[in-house]
């Protein structure tokens, strides 16, 4: 089982910047990809961006150039660095991380983030 624990959620003005963290624990061996995703409320989870054991990215068009992912694989951490926020990227994100070798999803509890106009 792994566990993802989330950090760094708020609220913040628009144009503002917030840092997502999250890290992982217990049986992580296989884990390649981490990422997050978020969900508007009534909505269904979407990417925002993912990450690769080797530091490929990947991020939803929406969040291109504001959003920087990065992964710190000898920690097993992974953050988003979010600049330029607007109020339309407000919702709760979700720290991911997917085991293949196990066939698991695992996902965080989730933090709100809130960026005011």
């Amino acid at each position: 089982q792994v566990q993802l624990v989330e950090s760094g959620g708020g609220l913040v003005q628009a144009g503002g910047s917030l840092r997502l963290s999250c890290a992982a624990s217990g049986s992580i061996f296989g884990i390649n990809v981490m990422g997050w995703y978020r969900q508007f409320p009534g909505k269904q989870r979407e990417l925002v961006a993912i990450v690769t054991t080797g530091v490929s990215t990947n991020y939803a068009d929406s969040v291109k150039g504001r959003f920087t992912i990065s992964r710190d694989n000898a920690k097993n951490t992974v953050s988003l660095q979010m600049n330029s926020l607007k109020p339309e990227d407000t919702a709760v994100y979700y720290c991911y991380a997917h085991q293949p070798s196990r066939g698991r999803a695992y996902w965080g509890q989730g933090t709100q983030v809130t960026v005011s106009s």
